[in-house]
Formats: C-alpha cells, structure tokens, sequence
C-alpha cells in the first residue's frame, strides 16, 4: 500500500495544530494509494479521540484509520488495538512531535506495516 506524501503532508500539520489534543480522521484509497481523508462526526478531547464510525456511508474506498498521540510514542494504546481489530485494514498513527519520523501504520491486528510514500 501507498500513501501519497502530499495528504501525509497534510496529516502531520493537522496534528500539529490539534495539539494537546488527539484528531482522528477516515482514511480513503485509490486503487493502492491512500489519498484523501474524511472527515466523520468525532471529537476530541487531551485524552482521546473518537470518531463515529457508525455514520460512515457505505464506502470500499474506505480503508482505515489516522489518529495523533499527543506524547512521543507511536505505538497503539490497548484501546487502539481493540478498534484496530474491529475496523479497516491499515491505521496510521502520528505522535509528537508530528515529523516524517514520528508516524507508524499498522493493520488490523496492530502488526506494524510499512506505507511507501509516493509523489
């Protein structure tokens, strides 16, 4: 899988601006790259982001998840891996302080996969 450096850009600013707090977004694939989130009904709090993914529409672009940590690791909370396990196939996850080198992906079973960033 591949996820284009242009929303990735994109990603790691809105984290930054999130801060404190998590942000979680939806995020959608063409053919084998990932290039655009969605935004669903959530909300965020110091502590944790929740997004609402009951009220997504029937989507097959639809492929996983992105959320920020707020501290330095980028290792999925228990919390992560059970919601990991119960939705979408890769889920990237930024931690602080939100650079090219403070993300991971994982897929559902909380195994890290690595996404070639292109273009």
């Amino acid at each position: 899988m591949k996820l284009k450096r242009e929303l990735l850009e994109f990603l790691l600013g809105a984290a930054r601006s999130a801060h404190p707090k998590e942000f979680a977004r939806v995020l959608r694939r063409r053919g084998d790259t990932i290039d655009e989130v969605l935004l669903v009904p959530g909300a965020a709090s110091e502590r944790s982001a929740l997004l609402r993914i009951h009220m997504l529409p029937i989507d097959p672009s639809v492929v996983g998840t992105v959320h920020s940590h707020p501290g330095p690791s980028a290792l999925p909370s228990d919390e992560d891996l059970r919601f990991f396990d119960k939705f979408g196939a890769v889920h990237i996850i930024i931690a602080y302080p939100y650079t090219q080198d403070s993300w991971a992906a994982y897929n559902h079973r909380g195994e890290r996969v690595e996404l070639q960033v292109v273009g």
